[in-house]
C-alpha cells in the first residue's frame, strides 16, 4: 500500500488537471460549456469548504511514520491545494462582478443597436450587437437582434449563425427560430424553413395563427420559383407565347406614346395571359412596374375626369391586371402591394364612369377570393377610401350593390379589418351614417340589410360600441330608419329585423346618451310590439328590456300601452331567448310601477307564469322571476292566496343554492322577506325550515363576494 504523501500526491495532481480544465472551459467561446464550468466551480467550491470544516476535527496517527515530523509538514505545505482553490474562489468572485458590469454595457449597446436598426442602419447596428457580445457571449437577444439586421442586408449565412448561437443560449427562443425560417426562405432551403417555423408552434401553441402565416409565405414562394423555373425553361425554348409576352412588355416600355398604343399592347397581353405560365413571365419582366411607372398610362389611371380615351386605358389596365392576377398569388401579392395601389384602387371602385367601377369590383373580387388575399387587402389598401366606395354601391338597385355589400361583408369578418375598423372608426362612422339615412323604397333592400348586419356586428365590440353610442347623429339615423320601416313592416321586415339586432347592442351602452333618444326609441318597439312576426317581436322586447329602465315616465307609457300583457304573453309561449327579455321587461316595469304589478295579478292571478319560471334551470329567468314576484307581494291580499303553494321552500332553496350568478340568491331572499312582511304565517314555515339561518348564510356569502 502506497504511504500517505504519496496518495496527497495523486489528489493533488488530480485537483490539478480538474480544476485547469474548468480554467479552460471558462474561458471557452462557447457560452454553453462557460456556463456549465462556472456552475461546476461553484459545486467544487462547496464541496471544498466542507472538507475543510472535516479536517480541522480530524487527527491522523501513523505509527510506521519514518520520516522527522518536520519533512512531513514541508510535503504536506507543498502539496496542499487549498490555496489554489482560495485563489480561484476568489477569482469566481471577480468573474462574476465583472460579468454584471458588462451586463450593464451589453444592454447599453443593445439599445445603442436598435436605434440604430430602426433608422434603417443595419451596419451600425450589427456594429454595437456585436460589441454587446464581446462583453457578454451567451445574451441570446444580442444574437437575434444581429440576425435580423444581417437578413436587411442579404447576408443569410451570418443570420443562421447568430440564429445557432441564440439557441445554445435557449434552446427554446422562438425569435430565433423565426429568424433562421426567414433565412432559410431567402436562402430557397423550403424545407429547413418549414421546419422552424413548425418549431415555434410547438414551443409555443398560441403563435400558431402567425405560424400559419409563415408556412403560407414558404409555400407560395416555392410555388413561384417553381412556375418562374417552368417560364425560363419555355423562354430558353422559343415558345410562341412566352416571346410574345417578353416582347410585349417591352413595347409598353417605349415611352411617350399615344394612350391608345399602349392600350392596344395591353388588349394583346390580356389574350395572350392564358395560363400560369404566360403569368410568371409578365411578373418575371417587371410587367407590374412597367404598366404603373408609365406616365402616359398612370396620367389616365389618375384623371378624375376621364374621356373616352382614358376610360379605354383605365378599362384596359383592369382586365389586363384580372387576367395577370387570375389564380395566382404572387402576382396578387406584388399587385397590391406595389405603393401605387393603396388609393389607385379605391379610387377607380367610386369612379363615375360604369365600366371603370365593374372592371374594378371584379379586379378586388379576385383578389378577396382567399383569405391570404383579404389579409393583403385589409393591411395594404386604403380602407377607409375602399369602404365609402363600397357602400357607394348601395346606389344601384341590381346585382352590383349585392356584390359589392358581399365583399365587405367578407372583408368585415376578418380579424384585421375589425382591428382596423375600432381605430379608424371616427373617420369612417359618416359614412356609415349615411348609410341608415338612405331610403329603404330607393335601395337594393338585401344590400342595405347586409350593411346594417355588418354595423350590428362590429358593435359587439364594446370599443366600437361606444362610439357610436356617442355619436347622436348616428343614433338618430337609427331611428330615422326604423321610422321608415314602420311605414311597411312586412315589406322591410329583413331590415327591420337587422336594425333592431343593431340598436340592441347600442343599448348595452350604458348609462344612455341621450336619455330622449332612448325614450322614442321605446316608443317605437312598444309599437313593433304588434307585430305578428316573431323575430321583430322579440327583439322589441330585447330592445325594451335595455331601454325602459332610463325613465319613469317611459315605464308608465308603456304599462298603459299593454307591454304586461304581451310580455305575460310571450312567457306563455316559452322560447329561451323571447322570455330572457319579456321577464326582464316585466321586472323592470313592476319594480317601480304600482300599475304594473296590479297588472300583473290581474292577468296571472295565481302567479302561475312566475311560478314555473322559478323551477326553470336558467338563472336569468329564476332571477328575474323571483325579482318580480317579491315586487308583486306589494300588492294587498297577494301574498295570502298562496299560502296553499310552496313558494317558501322554492324561494329558500334559490337563496341558499350556490347559483353562479347571486342576483339569483339575492332576488330570492327578498323575496321571501316581502312575503313574510305581507303575510306573516308565511313565517312560520320559515322559521321551520330553519329559513332564517339560511338566510342570514346567504346575505354573508353574497356580501362577501
Amino acid at each position: 500500500m502506497a504511504d500517505d504523501p504519496e496518495k496527497d500526491l495523486q489528489k493533488f495532481l488530480k485537483n490539478v488537471d480538474e480544476i485547469t480544465t474548468l480554467i479552460q472551459e471558462m474561458n471557452s467561446d462557447d457560452p454553453v460549456i462557460q456556463q456549465k464550468a462556472v456552475h461546476q466551480t461553484e459545486k467544487r467550491l462547496m464541496l471544498m469548504e466542507e472538507a475543510r470544516e472535516e479536517d480541522e476535527c480530524r487527527t491522523t496517527l501513523n505509527k510506521t511514520m519514518i520520516s522527522p515530523p518536520q519533512a512531513a509538514v514541508k510535503n504536506a505545505d507543498e502539496i496542499n491545494p487549498e490555496p489554489f482553490l482560495a485563489s480561484l474562489e476568489k477569482d469566481a468572485k471577480e468573474r462574476a462582478k465583472r460579468r454584471r458590469e458588462n451586463k450593464v454595457l451589453a444592454d447599453a449597446l443593445k439599445e445603442k443597436g436598435n436605434k440604430a436598426f430602426a433608422k434603417g442602419d443595419y451596419e451600425t447596428a450589427i456594429l454595437n450587437y456585436s460589441e454587446g457580445l464581446d462583453k457578454m457571449k451567451d445574451m441570446k437577444v444580442l444574437y437575434t437582434n444581429r440576425a435580423q439586421a444581417y437578413i436587411k442586408l442579404g447576408e443569410y449565412q451570418k443570420a443562421l449563425v447568430d440564429c445557432d448561437w441564440a439557441l445554445k443560449c435557449d434552446e427554446k427562443c422562438t425569435k430565433a427560430y423565426f429568424h433562421m425560417g426567414k433565412a432559410h426562405l431567402a436562402l430557397k432551403n423550403y424545407s429547413m424553413s418549414r421546419q422552424c417555423y413548425q418549431k415555434i408552434s410547438e414551443i409555443n401553441p398560441k403563435l400558431q395563427t402567425q405560424v400559419k402565416e409563415y408556412l403560407h409565405q414558404v409555400d407560395l414562394q416555392e410555388k413561384t420559383d417553381l412556375q418562374e423555373k417552368e417560364a425560363h425553361e419555355l423562354l430558353d425554348l422559343g415558345k410562341n407565347t412566352a416571346v410574345t409576352t417578353k416582347n410585349l412588355l417591352e413595347t409598353l416600355s417605349k415611352p411617350d406614346q399615344t394612350p391608345l398604343f399602349y392600350a392596344g399592347a395591353m388588349e394583346i397581353l390580356t389574350d395572350v395571359m392564358k395560363d400560369c405560365t404566360e403569368q410568371t413571365l409578365f411578373r418575371m419582366h417587371n410587367g407590374f412596374s412597367i404598366i404603373s411607372d408609365n406616365e402616359v398610362i398612370k396620367r389616365c389611371l389618375s384623371m378624375a375626369e376621364k374621356g373616352l380615351i382614358e376610360e379605354t386605358v383605365c378599362v384596359t389596365v383592369l382586365k389586363l391586371w384580372q387576367a395577370v392576377c387570375s389564380e395566382n398569388e404572387e402576382n396578387q401579392r406584388l399587385l397590391v402591394l406595389h405603393p401605387d395601389m393603396a388609393r389607385l384602387v379605391p379610387s377607380l371602385l367610386a369612379s363615375k364612369v360604369m365600366a371603370i367601377q365593374q372592371q374594378s369590383l371584379a379586379l378586388l373580387l379576385q383578389l378577396t377570393q382567399t383569405e391570404h388575399g383579404r389579409s393583403l387587402v385589409i393591411s395594404h389598401l386604403d380602407m377607409t377610401r375602399l369602404l365609402e366606395a363600397l357602400l357607394s354601391f348601395l346606389d344601384f338597385s341590381d346585382k352590383k350593390a349585392s356584390t359589392a355589400i358581399g365583399l365587405l361583408t367578407d372583408l368585415a369578418l376578418e380579424e384585421r379589418f375589425q382591428v382596423w375598423f375600432q381605430a379608424s372608426l371616427p373617420g369612417v362612422l359618416p359614412a356609415l351614417t349615411g348609410v341608415l339615412k338612405r331610403d329603404p323604397m330607393v335601395t337594393n333592400p338585401s344590400a342595405l340589410c347586409r350593411c346594417i348586419a355588418i354595423m350590428g356586428n362590429l358593435s359587439a365590440e364594446a370599443a366600437a360600441r361606444r362610439h357610436m353610442s356617442a355619436c347622436e347623429e348616428f343614433g338618430d339615423a337609427c331611428l330615422g330608419m326604423l321610422a321608415r320601416c314602420e311605414d311597411d313592416v312586412d315589406l322591410y321586415r329583413e331590415i327591420t329585423y337587422t336594425l333592431l339586432g343593431l340598436m340592441m347592442n347600442l343599448c348595452l351602452q350604458v348609462p344612455f346618451a341621450s336619455e330622449v333618444w332612448a325614450v322614442e326609441l321605446s316608443r317605437r318597439c312598444l309599437s313593433l310590439l304588434n307585430s305578428q312576426d316573431g323575430g321583430i317581436l322579440t327583439r322589441a322586447a330585447g330592445v325594451l328590456s335595455r331601454t325602459l329602465s332610463c325613465s319613469q315616465k317611459i315605464i308608465k307609457e308603456a304599462v298603459r300601452a299593454g307591454v304586461v300583457k304581451k310580455m305575460i304573453k310571450i312567457l306563455k309561449a316559452g322560447g329561451q331567448t323571447a322570455s330572457h327579455y319579456a321577464i326582464k321587461t316585466l321586472a323592470t316595469c313592476t319594480n317601480s310601477c304600482r300599475e304594473a304589478r296590479e297588472e300583473v295579478i290581474r292577468l296571472d292571478k295565481k302567479l302561475g307564469v312566475l311560478l314555473k319560471l322559478l323551477s326553470s334551470e336558467d338563472e336569468v329567468l329564476m332571477g328575474n322571476a323571483a325579482l318580480c314576484l317579491g315586487n308583486c307581494m306589494e300588492v294587498p291580499n297577494v301574498a295570502s292566496s298562496l299560502l296553499k303553494t310552496d313558494l317558501v321552500p322554492v324561494l329558500l332553496k334559490l337563496a341558499g343554492g350556490d347559483s353562479r350568478k347571486t342576483a339569483v340568491q339575492l332576488n330570492a331572499g327578498i323575496a321571501l322577506g316581502k312575503l313574510c312582511t305581507a303575510e306573516p304565517r308565511f313565517t312560520a314555515q320559515l322559521r321551520e325550515l330553519h329559513g332564517l339561518e339560511i338566510l342570514s348564510s346567504t346575505m354573508k356569502y353574497i356580501n362577501d363576494s
